[in-house]
């Protein structure tokens, strides 16, 4: 009797954790409808534009065209390039479009997280922090629309201090996880960012494609584990500031295409994530009870983001499991409670799974101006397999929980077709 008392006590659990993320139903419905639009900037703002790239000569040359491509004055951008650990040729190649690139070998602190730290010295050293009124993030994989840096300096022009932009993918076309990846950051568009920026709420920062004002580098870079977006957004939200989104800004980059490459990559965000929940959950927490109510919701939004629920849920499961095992072999019951609990299981996973498939349809249908041409068959295709990123990120979570994880470079290599990005027909020579 008191193992199914125990039983149902983790059955209110796993119902308890689907009730704390209902609300996530209202930036998905408000989103449906409308998104925040800002007015022309009055002022040209300095933007310092920096790149953090370990052996991307192959995709650096695209990014840095991109930017020269841009509708916004030139002389109002600067683009800092930290060539880390590299052993090819990324930083003759960034030099060569005109970018002021920075050496740095040090392989025992390898993370993007200590090549940005590196990366804002040397600017506070030669140019001082102030020289920017904000800096932008991208990876050498990105390529930006030709208004993007005109549309970011509309969102900063109107006030914002952090701003998150439009992430699409330039070979969405060339397997199902690289599609996977597409649809996980559109999704984040449709159902999140879109609200979030019309309610005032904090937006989920993704890696690369974000704007900050030169408050936030007044005392460095200082987040320098495996995945330093996450804990870069956690801590500002903590100390009160809220993420903006624009969704006219938009810009590209390239997504793994492999199974092995996708596993690697999602190693080391679960790792990344446990590691931001651990320094950031607590600060979090606390604000929810220490400021206003708008402020509260938006830290506790936040704090819900840096839950590891995947595994958290898999605790749970796990639990269930061996209170049934006890049941049946303690207490002698019929082993028909462990088909009590394989339906439970099975049952969650196909809700999970068509949950998924629905979510992929539903973001393709709504995004599909920013889809490349597609045949039908593979839309439907990439929505059926869209379920394998959370799966992969349900793995990666327990596996990482228990694993030391490194931080291991991910191959970029896909050209961009210009057609999509460049609607005047430009076309990247690259390098």
């Amino acid at each position: 009797m008191s193992d199914m008392i125990i039983y149902d006590f983790l059955e209110i659990v796993l119902a308890v954790m689907g009730a704390a993320y209902a609300y996530m139903s209202i930036p998905a419905i408000v989103g449906f409808f409308s998104t925040r639009h800002f007015p022309q900037a009055k002022i040209n703002h300095r933007y310092g534009i920096v790149i953090a790239a370990r052996n991307e000569a192959n995709v650096i040359g695209q990014l840095l065209e991109s930017i020269q491509g841009q509708t916004y004055p030139a002389e109002y951008m600067t683009v800092f390039v930290v060539a880390d650990n590299c052993t090819d040729r990324t930083a003759e190649v960034a030099r060569d479009y005109g970018a002021v690139c920075y050496e740095r070998f040090n392989d025992a602190k390898r993370t993007k997280g200590f090549a940005l730290q590196y990366l804002f010295s040397q600017i506070e050293r030669d140019y001082g922090i102030d020289a920017f009124d904000a800096y932008i993030v991208f990876d050498a994989d990105n390529i930006l629309k030709p208004d993007y840096m005109e549309k970011m300096n509309n969102a900063f022009d109107s006030g914002e201090k952090i701003i998150t932009s439009y992430r699409n993918t330039k070979n969405w076309g060339n397997s199902c996880i690289a599609a996977s990846y597409a649809l996980h950051w559109m999704r984040t568009v449709r159902l999140e960012n879109r609200a979030k920026s019309l309610l005032g709420m904090a937006c989920r920062i993704q890696g690369t494609g974000f704007l900050f004002a030169n408050e936030l580098v007044k005392n460095g870079w200082n987040y320098t584990d495996l995945t330093e977006d996450r804990a870069f957004c956690a801590d500002a939200v903590r100390k009160g500031y809220r993420i903006s989104y624009q969704n006219e800004a938009e810009f590209y980059d390239e997504q793994p295409e492999s199974l092995a490459i996708a596993y690697r990559q999602r190693m080391r965000w679960a790792k990344g994530h446990l590691q931001a929940f651990r320094q950031m959950s607590g600060g979090l927490l606390k604000r929810c009870f220490t400021t206003d109510f708008r402020d509260a919701v938006t830290a506790y939004d936040m704090f819900m983001i840096t839950v590891p629920l995947p595994l958290f849920q898999f605790i749970v499961q796990a639990l269930k499991l061996l209170v049934c095992v006890a049941i049946v072999c303690l207490d002698g019951e019929s082993p028909l409670i462990l088909a009590t609990w394989l339906k439970g299981a099975v049952l969650g996973f196909a809700g999970s799974y068509f949950g998924n498939v629905a979510t992929a349809v539903y973001t393709t249908i709504m995004e599909k101006a920013h889809l490349p041409a597609l045949p039908l068959w593979k839309k439907v295709w990439y929505c059926l397999t869209f379920p394998i990123f959370a799966i992969l990120g349900q793995i990666t979570y327990c596996l990482a929980a228990v694993s030391r994880v490194e931080w291991k470079p991910i191959p970029h290599g896909a050209r961009a077709d210009a057609r999509l990005v460049h609607k005047t027909g430009k076309h990247f020579s690259g390098v």
